[in-house]
């Protein structure tokens, strides 16, 4: 009869064991929402006639730390901001959407300071690589459809101060 009473009540302890860790609550992390901080203005032209296309505010990216992070842990942006990505050398770039909670188009900039190449629609938390194409110096992003939105084409110009 006594191991008969272990065995209940080894099987009671592992059952409320089991019970208590499956209702213990999971803890959220709770982060500040990051916001918006304007850095400069950017301009870009139509390259044939000069004619402006869009003026808007900008955050600059241009450390390791910012540009790995870049939009990351965002909700949106407004459709006069976007954030410019500014690199040492031009060399081939590639962008993922990782923590990225909302669509981007990516446009990838020459030395220059012409767009090389765009690529539309970015789909959120993705997190295959996204090729700038051409070697690049500078990349753009703006709310996913704002390229079609301002016709943005390769080889029109930006033009970008810093605040």
């Amino acid at each position: 009869m006594r191991p008969y009473y272990f065995l209940l009540i080894v099987t009671a302890v592992c059952i409320t064991s089991f019970v208590s860790c499956k209702q213990e609550e999971k803890k959220v992390i709770k982060t500040e929402p990051i916001s918006f901080t304007k850095e400069g203005e950017l301009t870009i032209y139509r390259a044939e006639t000069d004619s402006l296309l869009i003026h808007m505010d900008i955050e600059i990216a241009e450390t390791d730390y910012e540009t790995q992070t870049g939009l990351m842990y965002r909700k949106g942006m407004e459709t006069d901001q976007g954030m410019l990505f500014i690199f040492p050398d031009v060399a081939m770039h590639s962008f993922y959407m990782k923590n990225t909670e909302f669509p981007l188009d990516i446009i990838y900039i020459d030395e220059n300071l012409k767009v090389a190449s765009i690529h539309k629609n970015a789909k959120p938390l993705n997190e295959d690589g996204i090729s700038s194409q051409v070697p690049v110096q500078y990349v753009l992003e703006i709310n996913a459809g704002l390229s079609d939105t301002w016709k943005i084409k390769i080889g029109d110009k930006i033009d970008y101060t810093r605040s």
